[in-house]
């Protein structure tokens, strides 16, 4: 780690003592200069989307012919129906709003600037007549009058698509917008290639707004429960590990019974009296509960298989969850970064999804095969969009690895502080501070290495989804083989990274050094790196499993009792989604600071012995957990009990410090 330089040249020079948080100076400054002119090239890209006009296309909308709809427009040389005056018309129309192009990702319709979209659906020409004649609003095109719409041989081409769907305004971008979505709910039973009946998505979709306000308040109640862990974890981490396990335990049971149990009863009960689609719905759920039933059987087994080997690895791991219990206590800011760094990334989301829209509309007219207007970028900008997509995933990455650094700036500043009493009012926003201050052009390298990793595998994904069903099983082989290649070293560099970013809040190394030497004490401690990333980051993955477990059960009971409710499929699935998400954004800040804190243990393990002028920086409770290790290593040499085997990896780094 970024300490280990420090601590070797400490090792050369007896005269000075390794101290960490010392030394400050600014880390990678080249790629945060990098960093910052890969956002003034981000600005511009979206300045220049705004200056061509394209955000008056994006709001606004604009017809078929080129019109941008509320205002005047100019006449394009060669284009019939441009130029036209829409002050009065301020929302674009679509003939046929349904008409999706999934490739292209637009609607495949003649759009119309309309004054007034049509409020309920209109069955017939003579309704769109009266509508037009009423309203002021022409639903036909430009070249035919209100007057013609019944009488005309070319209604059927030039109106729209009977029967019009009754509509509404999409706020702040003047589309008319079907108010029914069940136009696009065909269109989505192309994307989900498992329906062979089309009937099952409706029933899917119609179970979801049936219950939708089951589902708001399942999703609450797993934000609800999140909470709760984590307020429990800060008091009770001694205990934590069993308590999880055991409850773990009685849910997942409890769940499986819970599924054999309502499918025995919807199996034994009548029939005879229910009609054919009552029938058909319950022969849905009752397939459900099946499947759901032998998914929960397989996974309790496994569950109980690996507690049962993990059960004796747990004694590093009670004492890192006790010291980070201690650690929320100090540090409770440490529960709100999740929504600081979700409210970032949400704010750069909406900038650059508001930029590709402009991009999407900006460039110069150009008239298409049909003899519409589209808007072309042409030349070297017409790949500003590439950029736009790298900007997307290294900003991200970005804001994420802001969050890293910043939490292990604060664990690290916890550790190594002897009298916590000194520790900053703040300490969370001094760590911000410093990132500021010192790191971002480390955080900027790292973000960055992880986009160079990222960026190819995507495209990778790409290329095997548009060749699905094309390429031959060597070529599939292939492509799956480097997806998944370049997705494991994804994850590890992600870990490296976070190591590193440890590091160079200890000793304010640069991200090259920070990585290397954090990579040499993990290897160091190969044996305790296994043990935390499994036994402490399953405990906390049974913390998510009790989360989705709960919730999900609550569903099931809930949605039982839903006697106008249609298939469970569904809306399980999305509370457990859901659920899943909520606990993981919770947990993972808990699973970051034992991570943090197992670095920081090595480190300190690996250079101090307790000795005067070298005493540990650890929490009692670890150094009771290193002396624990010392005397079982003595008594496993003598032939003592055969858990010592276990720590023994443990202590060897205290040991040779």
């Amino acid at each position: 780690m970024g300490c280990c330089s420090s601590a070797s040249s400490a090792a050369q020079s007896s005269k000075r003592e390794w101290k960490p948080l010392e030394d400050r100076s600014c880390t990678d400054i080249p790629w945060l200069l990098l960093f910052i002119l890969f956002c003034i090239g981000m600005g511009f890209i979206c300045g220049f989307s705004i200056a061509t006009g394209a955000a008056a296309r994006l709001v606004s909308g604009y017809d078929s012919y080129g019109n941008i709809c509320g205002q005047k427009n100019t006449k394009l040389e060669a284009i019939p129906n441009s130029g036209m005056d829409h002050t009065q018309r301020k929302y674009v129309f679509f003939l046929d709003p349904c008409n999706l192009d999934l490739i292209n990702r637009k609607i495949k319709s003649v759009a119309l600037c309309v004054a007034a979209c049509p409020r309920q659906e209109l069955k017939t020409l003579s309704d769109v007549q009266k509508f037009a004649e009423m309203n002021g609003s022409a639903l036909c095109s430009y070249n035919l009058k209100p007057s013609e719409y019944t009488t005309s041989s070319k209604s059927s081409v030039l109106c729209p698509k009977l029967p019009v769907p009754a509509s509404a305004p999409i706020p702040f971008f003047h589309r008319c917008a079907p108010v029914n979505i069940s136009c696009y709910a065909k269109f989505a039973e192309a994307l989900i290639t498992f329906v062979s009946d089309n009937s099952v998505l409706h029933r899917l979709i119609s179970g979801v707004m049936t219950s939708k306000e089951i589902i708001l308040g399942l999703c609450l109640l797993s934000l609800v429960l999140s909470m709760i862990l984590m307020v429990i974890i800060r008091y009770i981490s001694r205990v934590l590990v069993w308590i999880l396990t055991i409850l773990v335990i009685l849910g997942s049971l409890g769940g499986t019974g819970v599924l054999w149990w309502l499918y025995a009863k919807q199996r034994r009960s009548p029939k005879e009296t229910i009609t054919p689609e009552q029938l058909q719905i319950a022969e849905d759920n009752l397939r459900a509960l099946l499947i759901y039933a032998i998914s929960a059987t397989v996974f309790t087994v496994i569950l109980f298989l690996i507690m049962l080997v993990m059960r004796k690895r747990v004694a590093l791991t009670i004492a890192l969850f006790h010291v980070a219990g201690k650690v929320f206590i100090h540090l409770p800011l440490l529960v709100f970064q999740p929504f600081w760094t979700f409210f970032a990334l949400v704010l750069f989301w909406v900038y650059w999804i508001m930029t590709l829209l402009f991009l999407g509309t900006t460039g110069s007219p150009v008239q298409n095969e049909q003899g519409f207007v589209e808007f072309k970028i042409s030349g070297p900008l017409q790949y500003m969009w590439w950029y736009h997509v790298v900007g997307l995933i290294w900003i991200s990455e970005f804001i994420l690895a802001c969050q890293q650094m910043t939490v292990a700036g604060a664990v690290v500043t916890y550790y190594f502080t002897r009298d916590k009493r000194n520790l900053p009012f703040t300490p969370i926003l001094a760590s911000v501070n410093r990132l500021i201050r010192y790191h971002l052009g480390t955080v900027a390298k790292g973000s960055f290495i992880i986009t160079l990793v990222k960026i190819p595998r995507m495209i990778l994904m790409y290329i095997h989804s548009q060749l699905k069903g094309k390429e031959n099983a060597c070529a599939r082989c292939v492509l799956k083989s480097c997806i998944c290649c370049l997705w494991c070293l994804e994850k590890c560099l992600n870990y490296l990274n976070q190591n590193a970013y440890t590091a160079t809040a200890i000793n304010s190394t640069n991200f090259c050094t920070s990585a290397k030497d954090a990579f040499v004490i993990l290897v160091e401690n190969a044996l305790r790196v296994a043990t935390i990333n499994t036994v402490g980051d399953f405990m906390l993955f049974l913390g998510k499993v009790l989360i989705v477990c709960s919730t999900g059960l609550a569903g099931i009971m809930l949605l039982n009792y839903q006697q106008d409710y249609t298939v469970w499929v569904l809306p399980l699935i999305i509370v457990c989604l859901f659920a899943f998400l909520v606990a993981h954004c919770f947990l993972s800040i808990y699973e970051m600071v034992v991570d943090v804190l197992f670095l920081c243990f090595a480190i300190d393990t690996k250079y101090n012995d307790g000795s005067p002028g070298r005493e540990f920086y650890m929490d009692k409770v670890l150094m009771e957990f290193v002396e624990n290790s010392r005397k079982a290593m003595k008594e496993a040499g003598k032939g003592g009990v055969a858990d010592a085997r276990e720590l023994k990896p443990m202590a060897s780094g205290a040991s040779s410090a």
